[in-house]
C-alpha cells in the first residue's frame, strides 16, 4: 500500500490485494470517533464491503461481517460503539430512506458506513469521509476525501497511525 496527497482535501491510497484493503479498514477504524458517517463509493467488487470487514476487526469485531445488500442494514455492537453499515444498492428513489428509517441510523451515535450513498438522491447530508474505489489494474485506489473537521482530523491521524 503506497499514499499519495490529493491536493486540500484529502488522500489517494493504492491498494494491492484484499489483506491490504482489510489493513486500510482496520487503521481507519481505530481513528474513528463515535458519531461519525463514512461514504463508499464504487463499482461492484471495488472492495467495499472488504473495507468495511476490516474496520469492524479493527473496532474489534470477530463474528461474520457480511454485506447489507439485501438487509440493507447490518448493525453491530462493538464494544462501547455501534458501527452500522448500511448498503444502499438496491434503493431506487431517496425518498426510500425516510421509510425505512435510515435517519436514526445516520444522526445516531455509532459510526455510519454506507455504501452506495449516491442511491440517496441527496438525503443522506455530507460524510465525515468519502471514499471513492477504483479498479486499477490488478489493484484498487482509493480517493478519500474529507467532507467535514472531523473528517479532516480522521484523515490526519489516520496518515500518523
Amino acid at each position: 500500500m503506497s499514499a499519495a496527497d490529493k491536493g486540500a482535501g484529502g488522500k489517494v491510497l493504492f491498494i494491492a490485494d484484499a489483506a491490504a484493503m482489510e489493513e486500510v479498514g482496520r487503521r481507519l477504524a481505530v481513528v474513528t470517533p463515535p458519531g461519525s458517517r463514512i461514504y463508499l463509493q464504487g463499482d461492484l467488487g471495488a472492495g467495499k464491503t472488504t473495507l468495511v470487514r476490516g474496520f469492524l476487526r479493527g473496532r474489534g469485531y470477530r463474528g461474520r461481517v457480511k454485506s447489507p445488500t439485501y438487509t440493507l442494514v447490518e448493525p453491530y455492537e462493538v464494544g462501547a460503539c455501534s458501527v452500522i453499515h448500511i448498503d444502499l444498492y438496491r434503493i431506487r428513489d431517496g425518498g426510500e430512506l425516510e421509510t425505512l428509517g435510515m435517519r436514526e441510523y445516520l444522526d445516531g451515535d455509532g459510526i455510519c458506513l454506507v455504501e452506495w450513498p449516491e442511491r440517496g438522491s441527496g438525503r443522506l447530508g455530507e460524510p465525515d469521509i468519502l471514499i471513492e474505489f477504483r479498479i486499477v489494474d490488478t489493484g484498487r485506489a482509493l480517493s478519500m476525501l474529507r467532507r467535514s473537521a472531523s473528517g479532516k482530523v480522521i484523515l490526519a491521524a489516520l496518515e500518523n497511525h
